[in-house]
C-alpha cells in the first residue's frame, strides 16, 4: 500500500482571506497544524508574485505557489531533490510559466477595444490610490497588486449586455476571459485547474512511492477549474456571491462559514477523519 502525500491548494481572497478585511486570523491556527504535520498548503491565486510573497512570509508558508489564475507556477528550489522538466530559474525559483506576458494583452487590449473604452479601467491605468479606493487595499498592497505578470485585471464599468458582448469580442481575438472577485482578468487560456495539474504530477514524479490525494478550496467562478481538477473540492461560502456550479457529484462540499472561518471549518473537518492516516505517511514538502 502507498504511503498517502496530500496537497492543499487554496485561493486567496474570499477563501483564505476574508473578502472585506483580507485577514486569515481565523485560519491561522490550522495552517499552523498542517505545517507541523508536513502537509503543503499551495495558494493558487489571481494575485501576483509581489503580493503572494508577502502573504507566504506572514503565513509562514515555504511551499510551491500558483499566480495570476494559472498564469505561472513558482516553486522554491529544492522544493524537489530535481529541477522539474521545462522550468526555468527566476530568482529562488524554478517557475513554469502558461501564459503569454501581460504586455501581449494591453496591446491587444489597446488595438482592438475601442468601442468599449469607456466602459472599463484596466489595472495598468488606475493609480494606486484609485486603487486602495476600489479594493480597500493599502498603498503598499496596491503597489504589490499592480506588479502583473501575465493578465490583465480590468474593473467593468458598464452593464451586463454590454460586458457580454465585450467578452465574446475578446475571445474572437484568442484572449481568455475569467471573472475573480472583483474583476475580470484578461490573459491567456490557463487557468488554477491546469496549474494545479501541472505541479501535482510533478509531486508524482517527486515521490513515486507516495499516493498523492489533492484538496482545492475557493470561492469564486475563477476557482472552478481548480475545483474540479482536485480530488476533493471544498467551496467555500461567500458573503457577496452565491457558490459557482461545479460539475462535479462527488466528493464536494459547501461551507456553512465565511471566508477563513469557512477554510478552518472544512479542514479542520478533514483533519479530524484524515490526520492518523497522514501522519503514517510522508506528507512533506
Amino acid at each position: 500500500m502507498n504511503k498517502l502525500k496530500t496537497l492543499i491548494f487554496s485561493d486567496l481572497d474570499g477563501t483564505l482571506l476574508d473578502h472585506f478585511t483580507y485577514k486569515s486570523t481565523a485560519a491561522n491556527e490550522t495552517i499552523q497544524q498542517l505545517n507541523s504535520a508536513n502537509i503543503p498548503v499551495i495558494l493558487n491565486t489571481s494575485k501576483t508574485l509581489a503580493e503572494v510573497e508577502i502573504i507566504l512570509d506572514e503565513l509562514q508558508l515555504t511551499t510551491p505557489f500558483i499566480i495570476e489564475n494559472g498564469a505561472a507556477v513558482y516553486i522554491p528550489i529544492k522544493t524537489f531533490e530535481t529541477q522539474p522538466e521545462n522550468t526555468e530559474v527566476i530568482d529562488n525559483y524554478w517557475v513554469k510559466s502558461f501564459s503569454l506576458p501581460r504586455e501581449y494583452w494591453l496591446t491587444l487590449l489597446s488595438n482592438n477595444t475601442g468601442d468599449f473604452r469607456q466602459l472599463y479601467q484596466g489595472f495598468s491605468t488606475l493609480s494606486e490610490t484609485e486603487l486602495c479606493q476600489l479594493t480597500g487595499l493599502n498603498l503598499a498592497d496596491a503597489k504589490r497588486a499592480k506588479q502583473r505578470q501575465y493578465a490583465e485585471p480590468l474593473h467593468w464599468l458598464g452593464g451586463n449586455e454590454a460586458k457580454n458582448t465585450f467578452i465574446e469580442h475578446l475571445m474572437t481575438l484568442g484572449a481568455n476571459v475569467i471573472h475573480g472577485g472583483r474583476f475580470i482578468h484578461v490573459g491567456d487560456y490557463c487557468d488554477k485547474g491546469q496549474a494545479l495539474t501541472w505541479l501535482t504530477e510533478q509531486y508524482r514524479q517527486q515521490f513515486p512511492s507516495s499516493a498523492i490525494k489533492t484538496i482545492a478550496l475557493g470561492d469564486g467562478d475563477n476557482d472552478i477549474a481548480m475545483l474540479e481538477a482536485a480530488d476533493v473540492a471544498i467551496q467555500i461560502r461567500s458573503p457577496v456571491h452565491d457558490f459557482p456550479t461545479l460539475c462535479r457529484q462527488h466528493e464536494s462540499t459547501k461551507t456553512t462559514l465565511y471566508g477563513p472561518e469557512g477554510w478552518a471549518e472544512a479542514i479542520q473537518t478533514y483533519l479530524a477523519n484524515q490526520l492518523p492516516l497522514l501522519n503514517s505517511g510522508e506528507n512533506h514538502g
